[in-house]
């Protein structure tokens, strides 16, 4: 990760190791005075920390030690990722009743806490890597087209929680320092993130539709970054740089911004992580992105390495 992304490395993920290395257990495990457990049905809130909550903070310790080890020496920008209040909350169960997302006091709660660890989470990395110069904060939001639109199913699975007012979402992004939200799921609230304030939007190109495009040329207008997935994020063959960068290109060239603002805006990501790669095609996907960006860089005209 710090050899193939020198630019923006991260704190990778590996939720393969199980029950509290996943999205929503490895976030819980920031969450201040909340504990979590998991039951039958998944998460759920409990009194104190138990056996699962642990599990989740062993994970995430261990995980800075390895970043510690690696980085220490590092000078530059660092991105931490943790899964978004929303998309937390309607997997999070309360104590004796459904989801958190049906009780807007717990929600609130909830995003009060989750803002409090992030931000000490954020001041442990620092204080494990003192070169950082910045901290990307990634929110990953799969969840949060469904909660907008309603559809996030009850605790029974029998029923559909009731869609949450834009409003509730742009003022919970305000708790948290100009994250980057990814969403790999269809529906990106472009206008949402815009006036929320965010600092970039990240999704799959190939959930990217036309009817959107407007709304992601009003985000551009406004300085918002775009992390574009276009690399696959399991084992497969890799593309030549031209045709990875090939998306970006193509969307800016029909958005009609000058050509020199692509590399600016834009980073070329692995679609939706690489959770489910092998160790030695996460590396080659990672350098698949690095070598694309060049290709912007270089000749975002035609996509062809310039002279």
């Amino acid at each position: 990760m710090f050899g193939e992304v020198p630019g923006l490395p991260y704190l990778p993920e590996l939720p393969a190791r199980g029950v509290g290395a996943d999205l929503v257990g490895r976030s819980a495990a920031l969450l201040v005075d909340l504990s979590v457990e998991v039951q039958p049905s998944g998460w759920r809130l409990t009194d104190r920390p138990g056996r699962d909550h642990q599990r989740a903070v062993d994970h995430l310790r261990r995980d800075l030690d390895g970043l510690e080890e690696i980085g220490h020496d590092y000078s530059g920008p660092l991105k931490v990722q943790v899964c978004g209040p929303w998309t937390l909350a309607g997997a999070i169960e309360l104590r004796h009743g459904d989801k958190m997302l049906s009780d807007a006091g717990a929600v609130r709660d909830l995003t009060a806490s989750l803002a409090q660890g992030v931000a000490e989470h954020c001041a442990e990395v620092r204080r494990r890597l003192p070169g950082v110069t910045e901290i990307v904060l990634q929110l990953d939001e799969p969840g949060l087209p469904g909660v907008l639109a309603g559809t996030v199913p009850t605790a029974s699975g029998f029923g559909r929680l009731a869609a949450v007012e834009e409003w509730r979402v742009e003022e919970s992004m305000g708790l948290f320092d100009r994250p980057v939200v990814h969403c790999c799921a269809p529906g990106v609230p472009f206008g949402l993130l815009r006036r929320a304030g965010v600092r970039g939007v990240s999704l799959d190109a190939a959930l990217l539709r036309r009817a959107q495009e407007d709304a992601l040329g009003e985000s551009f207008e406004a300085g918002i970054m775009l992390f574009l997935g276009v690399v696959p994020g399991t084992d497969t063959r890799l593309a030549d740089p031209g045709v990875v960068a090939k998306p970006a290109l193509e969307l800016w060239q029909r958005l009609g911004f000058a050509a020199e603002r692509l590399a600016e805006q834009v980073v070329l990501t692995p679609s939706c992580g690489l959770a489910g790669a092998s160790p030695a095609y996460a590396r080659a996907a990672l350098a698949a992105c690095r070598k694309a960006a060049q290709v912007l860089r270089d000749d975002p005209a035609n996509g062809r390495p310039g002279g």
